[in-house]
């Protein structure tokens, strides 16, 4: 697994790195820390480190879930995004 350069952005190849780098958009994007959206969404704070961490590579969508309704967004809105386009296949 590596990454795509597509000119000056880099997207990620799989789908656990595209989870790490959406949440880690979303909390840019809301000016939040990864322990407040922990606080807010009731996943737990090692959870949700561990997933921006990368060392969590299979996240549930059941925590995902969990993350969106402490962002006040939905599921669509979650995976609505570039990182999601061009993920290589992951069976192989």
């Amino acid at each position: 697994m590596g990454i795509i350069f597509t000119g000056s952005e880099v997207m990620p190849v799989n789908v656990g790195e595209a989870v790490k780098d959406r949440i880690l958009q979303l909390c840019k994007e809301e000016n939040l820390s990864v322990n407040k959206l922990s606080s807010m969404s009731g996943v737990t704070q090692s959870t949700v480190n561990n997933i921006v961490s990368g060392r969590n590579h299979s996240t549930t969508i059941s925590t995902i879930k969990k993350l969106c309704d402490g962002l006040g967004i939905t599921i669509e809105e979650f995976f609505h995004s570039e990182l999601f386009r061009d993920l290589e296949q992951e069976i192989k």
